[in-house]
């Protein structure tokens, strides 16, 4: 053995024991830095087919999104670190191309074989989720799919003679037989692709490191690469509903507008457009009805919106949905701190109210299982909707949509449903108030829990709800109650 071998075995070594000691530091800062703003310009499509998929997808109201990749065996960030910007921090001992290596080195050792997708698509449904965005690609190149443009995959190293290895195939199908509609996330810009990061120069930041005016063969060939491998999911995958495309750095010069410079992220003089309208109608022929979600590039290819790790402050009428996770990180880390579901369901709650969608972040451990806590927090959450779920699935908003911790939606057949949010840790009051939204005269009101009619009064512009005695008093049972009702049109 050399020792410019030993040397560096021992310091990957070092480092994968260094970043697990980090637990959840350099992740934290990333998530803020790495995080894609929402675009506040919104095209509503006009394809027939693509409005009434994305009337379906409204419905849903509840989505499981799934980082899982080459940044789970050492568990740190997903792929940010690879990138050299001077708001990620990295361990100073290491060369940056050192590490880049270690890092795409990770191929060598991601043997995922406990890898259970059948798992991961029970606890979502159990979750009372019903979409589901899978990661096929994220911004280090490395691909969970068997695709043919590139060795850089799962299918490549030592999971290549596991009957599963094909990973994406799997977890669509999974999914699929429990009935979700089916997302393919995938990263536009590629960082182990010669044609984006062309290893003739250094890689400064996010973006494609030579200029595109003066080369314009290679980013050509970047094109051709992209779309070759949306290309291989939309055709060898099964049926997608959605294309959930990362990455808006990577987008037409004249769409960079103050909105996306406020981001504070790099942005170059030149075009790094992968030519979306071509992408699109590929997609679309493979896939009619296909919601192409170009994520922050607004335009006829961001069919809704993303805010990420955020809730907006007001309602939004255009379809949206907030990316969150369930703990503090997108993938899997060693530790992270999950959120209760009380959190969870108020955030849905919120979500659903001010008239969008939650897509929910779990990472799956590197030996391809969910953390059992996650997987016992996804439970709580789904028997709080098993029960409430007709306040949630299928509503759309109403004018007056909140009130204090009271949140309102209504279904498509006119009933309204109030939502009251239980603070956590807080005890279940004997009445529950809130302003607007008041029942017919006379009319009977429902608690969603158990379908039991409760009383209720208008007291003025409050309407006041008395709680069963089996309800008020009790402490950590109810995250929120749901109420059902007719108001006067």
């Amino acid at each position: 053995m050399s020792f410019r071998f030993l040397k560096f075995t021992l310091t990957k070594c070092f480092f994968i024991l260094s970043l697990l000691s980090l637990e959840l530091a350099v992740p934290a800062s990333a998530q803020q830095q790495g995080i894609h703003q929402q675009s506040t310009e919104y095209e509503a499509p006009t394809d027939q087919l693509v409005k009434e998929k994305l009337e379906k997808w409204r419905d849903q109201k509840f989505g499981m999104i799934i980082h899982w990749g080459l940044y789970a065996v050492p568990g740190i960030i997903e792929s940010w670190q690879i990138c050299s910007e001077d708001w990620i921090e990295r361990d100073s001992t290491i060369a940056y191309e050192d590490y880049k290596k270690w890092y795409w080195g990770l191929s060598e050792d991601f043997n995922p074989v406990n890898f259970n997708p059948e798992q991961w698509a029970s606890a979502a449904k159990d979750a009372g989720m019903r979409y589901l965005v899978f990661t096929t690609k994220h911004h280090d190149g490395f691909n969970m799919f068997d695709t043919k443009e590139t060795d850089f995959k799962i299918t490549n190293g030592p999971f290549k003679n596991n009957p599963r290895a094909n990973v994406a195939k799997y977890v669509f199908d999974a999914f699929r037989k429990e009935g979700f509609m089916i997302g393919a996330y995938f990263s536009k810009p590629d960082w182990h692709s010669e044609y984006f990061w062309w290893p003739k120069y250094a890689t400064p930041d996010r973006n494609v490191n030579y200029d595109i005016r003066k080369h314009a063969w290679r980013w050509d060939q970047y094109k051709q690469f992209t779309y070759n491998q949306i290309s291989e999911l939309m055709h060898d995958y099964g049926s997608m509903d959605i294309l959930w495309l990362d990455g808006g750095w990577v987008r037409p010069l004249e769409t960079v507008n103050d909105e996306v410079r406020a981001w504070g992220a790099p942005i170059p003089e030149f075009s790094q457009e992968v030519d979306m309208p071509r992408i699109a109608g590929m997609a679309r022929e493979a896939q009619p009805g296909l919601l192409i979600v170009d994520r922050t590039v607004h335009g006829p290819y961001e069919n809704y919106q993303t805010p990420e790790q955020r809730v907006p402050e007001n309602k939004i009428d255009n379809p949206w949905e907030s990316c969150l996770t369930l703990g503090n990180n997108w993938g899997y880390v060693p530790n992270d701190q999950f959120k209760s579901s009380t959190k969870v369901i108020h955030s849905l709650v919120e979500v659903v109210a001010k008239g969008g969608s939650l897509l929910l972040g779990v990472g799956p451990k590197p030996d391809g299982t969910l953390p059992d806590e996650a997987v016992q927090r996804m439970a709580e959450i789904g028997k709080w909707l098993d029960a409430n779920g007709d306040a949630i699935y299928s509503t759309r908003t109403t004018e007056h949509f909140q009130d204090g911790s009271t949140y309102f939606t209504q279904g498509k057949e006119g009933v309204r449903y109030a939502i009251a949010c239980i603070k956590e840790g807080e005890t279940v009051p004997a009445t529950v108030e809130w302003v607007g939204n008041a029942p017919k005269r006379g009319s009977k009101m429902k608690l969603l829990q158990n379908g039991k009619v409760v009383k209720w009064v208008k007291d003025g512009d409050k309407v006041k709800v008395f709680l069963p005695n089996y309800v008020a008093g009790s402490k950590g049972t109810y995250p929120a109650l749901a109420f059902s009702f007719t108001v006067d049109k």
